[in-house]
């Protein structure tokens, strides 16, 4: 079977298991989407659900986010870690949409990656998840699952990036994402994993690539 006939039996199977895929986290907007996609990283999206109601219902504007002080920002959003650093990229990136954008988040990938503590992958996944333009975000268990079913060689986020892009049409790159990471959720996980009981490693014989 080449990488190609793999990758189409894959979406298939995905597409039986998770016909429709709600968006993880909670959001009103493209705001407060960038907001809690910041907050997600090494971060559970079930915590950054917990707490983006208390930040949100104090600010979920960047009109209203510039007017808190970074410590009344950091003392809210702490259990999602890193909240030295998110607090003031969060109220950075509200006084810059502010001062360039009048208040909205950029619809381009250049843009949103300029903004204080947005990288690609956030960027990406607000793209696509706010504005619906084709991306693939990938996150740490699209890039180890492309790696254990074969379809990249798992040396960065990067190049699987590319990789899937190359094996998968590109219409189908925003919903395929969120299928990956609910599959590795649900059947696929890092630990303990069953590949007897996988539906995706047990049909196609890849059970062996993890445990090298």
């Amino acid at each position: 079977m080449t990488k190609q006939e793999k990758a189409d039996n894959i979406a298939r199977i995905l597409d039986e298991l998770y016909p429709t895929t709600p968006i993880p986290l909670e959001h009103a907007d493209a705001y407060t989407l960038l907001v809690a996609v910041l907050l997600s990283a090494q971060c559970t999206d079930v915590r950054v659900n917990q707490v983006t109601p208390l930040l949100f219902a104090k600010a979920s504007t960047p009109f209203e986010m510039v007017q808190l002080d970074v410590s009344d920002i950091k003392d809210i959003i702490r259990p999602c870690g890193l909240s030295p650093r998110k607090s003031q990229a969060i109220h950075d990136l509200s006084t810059i949409l502010i001062e360039k954008y009048a208040g909205e988040v950029p619809q381009s990938f250049e843009a949103l990656e300029a903004l204080p503590g947005v990288g690609h992958k956030t960027a990406s996944v607000v793209m696509s998840q706010a504005f619906g333009v084709p991306a693939f975000p990938v996150d740490t268990h699209i890039h180890r699952l492309a790696w254990r079913w074969g379809l990249s060689d798992g040396k960065n986020v990067e190049r699987t990036e590319g990789d899937l892009k190359a094996l998968f049409p590109r219409e189908s790159w925003n919903k395929l994402h969120l299928q990956i990471i609910f599959f590795g959720r649900e059947y696929c996980p890092a630990r303990s994993h069953d590949a007897q009981k996988c539906p995706i490693c047990s049909k196609f014989g890849i059970e062996e690539l993890f445990n090298k």
